[in-house]
This record gives structure tokens, sequence and C-alpha cells, in this order.
């Protein structure tokens, strides 16, 4: 990076330098994909709610019902997909960023 104090920087130097384009590709891998594949998944759900009826409503231990487990999965599937992101995060993304920032502020120098 440049000699600049961060608040004199070229900030598209910045956005061009191969650390940041590694940085978002590296973002999109995971984010693009997951959120495509949750999205598929809920419309599913909403999908089967609205015209599987009687899958839907399908029994499965006393009152619980098809419905209800693919309601709570949605719940579940959030949970585990915030996990994986932070896992993610913290191995791909944030050594990176630090070395980013890092480099911006002049401290890596």
């Amino acid at each position: 990076m440049s000699e600049h104090p961060p608040e004199e920087r070229d900030w598209t130097e910045v956005q061009s330098s191969a650390e940041f384009v590694e940085l978002r590709r590296r973002l999109r891998v995971f984010v693009f994909p997951v959120s495509a594949a949750f999205l598929v998944w809920y419309l599913g759900y909403v999908l089967l709610a609205d015209y599987a009826h009687g899958f839907m409503a399908t029994k499965l231990i006393g009152n619980i019902n098809v419905g209800l487990v693919l309601g709570l999965l949605q719940f579940v599937s959030t949970f585990a997909i915030t996990g994986l992101y932070v896992r993610y995060a913290n191995r791909k993304l944030d050594p990176l960023a630090a070395k980013l920032r890092d480099s911006i502020e002049g401290e890596g120098e």
C-alpha cells in the first residue's frame, strides 16, 4: 500500500489491491451459495405449506406433523448457517481483513 495516512489514502487503490480482491472473493464464495441454498429451502417450505396441505399435515408423532418439523428446521438451519459463517469468517476472512487493515493503517510496514 502507499505511505499516506489512512485519511489521505486513495481508497480506489485499496479496493483494487490483491488483498482486498481476495477478501471479497472469499466472502462471496461463502455468502452467495449459502444464501441461494437457504432461499431455495425457505421457498420450498412456503410452497409445501401452500400447495401440499396433506403432506404437511402428515402426523409423525402424536400431534407433531411434517409442517411443524419443517418449520422448526427453518430456525435450526438459520442458527446452523450463522455458526458456519462465524467459523468460516474466523478462519478465512478475519486473518486477511486484519492483514489488510494493518497495511492500510501502516502497522504492517
